[in-house]
């Protein structure tokens, strides 16, 4: 195969790349790096959560412990929420000590 042929191949390919999947293209912007790669963190962390309280879930299920199944469930949504929504639990905690300390 020439070189520009190859050249042509891979241009061509950019382009259909870029047609196809431009979302994945305009997200990889230089500015928002991190943010991207946090936001992509953050959806396999929850998702990676969510399958260990499953199974774990499972666990007490199939050893028919419904209290313990009932406190682990209501743990797992307590940590869930205090490290997923940590913005919204700072935003209340200041909303508290406004409110008791003025």
């Amino acid at each position: 195969m020439s070189p520009r042929r190859r050249i042509c191949l891979g241009l061509g390919l950019s382009m259909l790349v870029l047609v196809l999947f431009p979302a994945v293209a305009l997200a990889a912007a230089g500015n928002n790096v991190g943010a991207n790669v946090a936001k992509l963190l953050k959806g396999y962390a929850t998702e990676l959560y969510g399958g260990i309280v499953g199974v774990v879930s499972l666990m007490f299920l199939v050893n028919r412990r419904y209290n313990e199944l009932a406190v682990f469930l209501f743990a797992a949504i307590v940590v869930a929420w205090m490290v997923f929504a940590s913005s919204d639990i700072a935003t209340a905690a200041e909303a508290i000590g406004k409110q008791i300390f003025g």
